[in-house]
């Protein structure tokens, strides 16, 4: 158990160089260490959570981080976390890649059959091009899961959205 806290720092607006520069730099400034992280940019929007912890107080990261929103183009938000006591539970890594022509429902109907095969999607991210769709998961299952039953579903269900799915166990050697 950690006794510094846990702080959940989102920042969204549009995008601009330097911006994860100035994040990191000031929470580095006041000490704290980041943890986990993920930054993306969405049709030209910025996009990032980091997860950052140290002997720091949410106002302190708020001021320290003031002047990334001062201009309007950008928000930022700031949290505290609490520790989720949830221990990484045992099982395998897959990738989940699905591709077709755009339509509602693509992400819900794959995600609903990892779901219900006991899978969590701890990755994920999509993308719009040209009417051309893609979702790129990564996908815990737990120890003793049904896999080719979990394969036969998605298949099912993007034979029914009429898009491709592929399911692939990662290689624990590339980690």
């Amino acid at each position: 158990m950690h006794s510094d806290p846990l702080l959940a720092v989102t920042v969204l607006g549009d995008d601009r160089p330097g911006i994860v520069a100035e994040l990191t730099t000031a929470l580095a400034g006041l000490g704290a260490n980041l943890e986990d992280s993920t930054m993306t940019l969405l049709r030209g929007h910025f996009a990032m959570v980091v997860l950052v912890r140290g002997a720091v107080s949410v106002a302190a990261v708020q001021t320290a981080l003031a002047g990334l929103a001062a201009q309007g183009s950008l928000t930022v938000d700031v949290r505290a976390l609490r520790e989720s006591g949830m221990p990484p539970a045992p099982g395998t890594a897959w990738t989940l890649r699905v591709h077709g022509a755009d339509r509602p429902g693509i992400v819900a109907a794959v995600t609903d059959v990892v779901a219900r095969h006991g899978g969590n999607v701890v990755d994920l991210g999509t993308r719009l091009g040209s009417g051309l769709y893609v979702l790129v998961a990564e996908v815990e299952l737990p120890e003793g899961a049904a896999v080719d039953e979990l394969e036969r579903d998605l298949r099912e269900a993007a034979s029914e959205l009429g898009v491709r799915v592929a399911f692939e166990r990662v290689d624990d050697e590339v980690l």
